[in-house]
C-alpha cells in the first residue's frame, strides 16, 4: 500500500504544479531512488495518466480550453545554429513547441516532449544543450526531424509553416 500511495501522492503533486518537477526532487520528497520514481510514473502512465516527461522535469498535462486547440506536424531540418532561431520564430508568431521526433530507420519513430511556449522557455533548452553530453534527436536522421506545433488558431499554424519555410527550414517531401 505504501507504493500505491506514493504514487498517488506523486499524482497529486503533480497536479497541483504549474511547472515541472524533476525525478531527483520527487525522490528526495518521498525518500526513495530517482529509478523507483521514474518506475511509478512508469506504472502512472500505463493507468492512462498524462504525465509528460520533458527536459525540465515530469508534468501532467492538462491542456486548458484557451491552449492549443489546432495542432500540426512540420517536417524541418536545420544546423545546430539555426536551432534557436527556428523554435524562436515558433513562439513569436504564436505557437508552441509539444515535441520533437524523428523516424529512426532502426526503432522507428523516436519522440521526446518539449513543451516550450515562450523565449524564455527556448532559451533554457538552448542553455541545457550547451552543457549536455547529449545530442539532439535530429542528429540520428541528418537533421531531418518533426515537431509537433499547437496553436488557438489555424491561421497561426499557417504564418509559422509560411516564416519557416522563407527560412528554409521546412521540408517538402
Amino acid at each position: 500500500m505504501e507504493t500505491e500511495n506514493r504514487r498517488l501522492q506523486i499524482l497529486h503533486l503533480l497536479e497541483n504544479q504549474q511547472k515541472p518537477v524533476s525525478g531527483t526532487v520527487l525522490a528526495r520528497l518521498f525518500g526513495v531512488s530517482r529509478q523507483v520514481i521514474v518506475q511509478d510514473i512508469a506504472l502512472l502512465r500505463a493507468e492512462n495518466r498524462n504525465i509528460l516527461s520533458t527536459n525540465k522535469g515530469y508534468v501532467l498535462f492538462k491542456r486548458p480550453e484557451t491552449e492549443e486547440t489546432f495542432r500540426r506536424v512540420l517536417c524541418v531540418r536545420h544546423s545546430m545554429e539555426q536551432m534557436e532561431e527556428e523554435l524562436n520564430c515558433i513562439v513569436d508568431n504564436g505557437g508552441h513547441v509539444l515535441d520533437v521526433s524523428v523516424e529512426h530507420d532502426l526503432y522507428g519513430q523516436i519522440s521526446a516532449d518539449l513543451i516550450i511556449h515562450n523565449r524564455a522557455d527556448v532559451a533554457e533548452f538552448i542553455d541545457k544543450m550547451k552543457v549536455s553530453n547529449s545530442q539532439p534527436l535530429k542528429v540520428l536522421t541528418g537533421d531531418i526531424h518533426y515537431h509537433t506545433i499547437g496553436a488557438k488558431e489555424i491561421e497561426i499554424l499557417d504564418r509559422i509553416e509560411k516564416k519557416l519555410d522563407e527560412k528554409g527550414i521546412i521540408v517538402r517531401k
